[in-house]
């Protein structure tokens, strides 16, 4: 693509070089430059990409974007100057692709937890009423039924645009992308344009890279401000910060709830371990999922989909087809009668919310096994709150590792434990190994208990001081049945 295509709709500051120079692709990391590329040299947390300009000239870039221009320049190479080449980076990746977001309904859905299922429940959804889409989620990234690993909740911004590009040639209409916190603070969506923009909730997760609730707050609530007139703003208007979002939005305002009235109105009618019985803006269906998150996440499908012009009656039979998502509330029984539950749940809210579920939903003739832990190198505050959390609404609490990382998996259990209440020390212990501690839940448990395991969900490793081990929580209680009840 010639630069001058390349450079619409970016404010630049100055210009050495030829503009007229064809670009081959585009390069963020120095290591990766190819002949006739743009290197665009963007300030990170761990390196300044300014530092690699001369090193990608060497290797054959002919264009470079950058915030500074260099002290020795190359009369053979051209350089762009901008004022924040993380923004930039967004409108020259939808420009290089053929601004692919324009061309397709992309739908993006935000908030501390329900994104992965949102999202995967809405690609799910219009496959059902028969269209292809594109998915960018935690756990995958899909475009029609083709299957990309995904690396990030938020993809760069390069490689998003990529996607979107190779959708549109293959016939996508909608687009579903979880939109992280980290993301949006690194500009991983910049130029991307947004049809409709859903809100999960807010509660206490990834304050180690934000420090503050308000400053993960203000980050969310960027992506709502950034909409344009023609866009669409849902929120769930339960959740006290649901407002908060659309307070400076430019797109139509939309409400979704279940304690409140809301242009979606939602009520759980009936609900045991098979599925619940629902009630949407006056219409009643059943669906398979599981637990009031859920019918969070449903209702909001619900109402993406009607802003998309689908009739309300089609919606709801096509989320009554619907099937668990991967690691989301993920339930099988054992021949011994033991009931377990697989869920992602790593945060103090999302955890405090399958328990609720699961007690909601229990005899209380059930005993309730929770095994759980917390990942390390990762907000420090939430852990004795999910300490807390656990004992208290647990008949048992097993504290085991998660994803310790370079931290040290026992003092990660210590800062948990330190919140459990002395009245609940009874009802809890820990064991560091993750594959010991669902042993002893299973050896514990009798027939017609329930045992949670949570924290990992659909993730297949265990990340041990930088290395990552296969690790998969439901083959690990299958093979440990398997071998206990023999």
């Amino acid at each position: 693509m010639v630069l001058t295509e390349l450079l619409k709709r970016i404010p630049v500051l100055e210009i050495h070089g030829d503009n007229t120079r064809e670009v081959s692709g585009l390069v963020l990391d120095s290591r990766k430059v190819t002949e006739n590329c743009l290197y665009i040299a963007i300030r990170g947390t761990a390196a300044d990409g300014h530092a690699f300009i001369a090193d990608s000239a060497e290797k054959g870039a002919k264009v470079i974007v950058c915030e500074e221009f260099p002290v020795d320049t190359d009369e053979n190479i051209t350089y762009v100057k901008v004022k924040d080449s993380s923004e930039a980076l967004g409108q020259l990746a939808s420009n290089f692709y053929g601004n692919p977001s324009e061309k397709l309904h992309l739908i993006g859905i935000t908030g501390t937890n329900g994104k992965t299922s949102v999202s995967t429940l809405l690609f799910d959804v219009f496959k059902i009423l028969g269209y292809d889409s594109v998915l960018l989620s935690t756990v995958e990234i899909r475009i029609g039924d083709q299957v990309i690993p995904a690396t990030h909740t938020t993809p760069d911004v390069i490689t998003t645009n990529k996607i979107l590009a190779r959708a549109v040639e293959e016939g996508c209409d909608f687009a579903f992308m979880e939109v992280s916190s980290h993301g949006i603070a690194q500009n991983r969506i910049e130029g991307l344009h947004f049809k409709i923009a859903g809100f999960t909730n807010l509660t206490h997760d990834h304050l180690d890279y934000h420090k503050t609730f308000g400053e993960y707050l203000k980050t969310k609530k960027t992506f709502f401000d950034g909409l344009n007139e023609n866009a669409v703003a849902i929120t769930n208007i339960d959740d006290k910060n649901g407002m908060v979002m659309l307070q400076n939005t430019k797109a139509a305002k939309k409400s979704y709830a279940l304690k409140t009235m809301a242009d979606y109105h939602g009520k759980l009618l009936e609900a045991d371990f098979n599925g619940m019985l629902l009630n949407f803006n006056g219409k009643e269906f059943w669906t398979t999922l599981t637990g009031k998150f859920n019918v969070y996440n449903l209702l909001l499908v619900f109402g993406i989909a009607a802003e998309l012009g689908f009739q309300q009656e089609v919606i709801l039979q096509a989320i009554s087809q619907l099937k668990r998502v991967s690691g989301r509330f993920e339930t099988f029984k054992s021949d011994g009668g033991i009931f377990f539950i697989v869920d992602y749940a790593h945060t103090p809210d999302a955890l405090e919310n399958i328990l609720d579920s699961i007690n909601d939903i229990r005899t209380k003739n059930e005993r309730l096994i929770t095994v759980f832990g917390c990942g390390g190198d990762r907000d420090h505050a939430k852990r004795p709150e999910m300490g807390n959390i656990a004992s208290k609404k647990s008949t048992l609490a097993i504290i085991t590792s998660d994803n310790p990382r370079t931290e040290d998996a026992t003092q990660i259990i210590r800062e948990i434990e330190a919140g459990v209440e002395p009245q609940y020390f009874s009802k809890y212990t820990s064991i560091p190994d993750r594959k010991e501690a669902i042993k002893m839940a299973i050896k514990f448990a009798e027939p017609k208990d329930i045992v949670l395991v949570a924290g990992k969900g659909h993730e297949n490793y265990q990340e041990i001081n930088g290395v990552r081990h296969h690790f998969d929580d439901r083959e690990v209680i299958i093979e440990l049945w398997k071998l206990m009840s023999k």
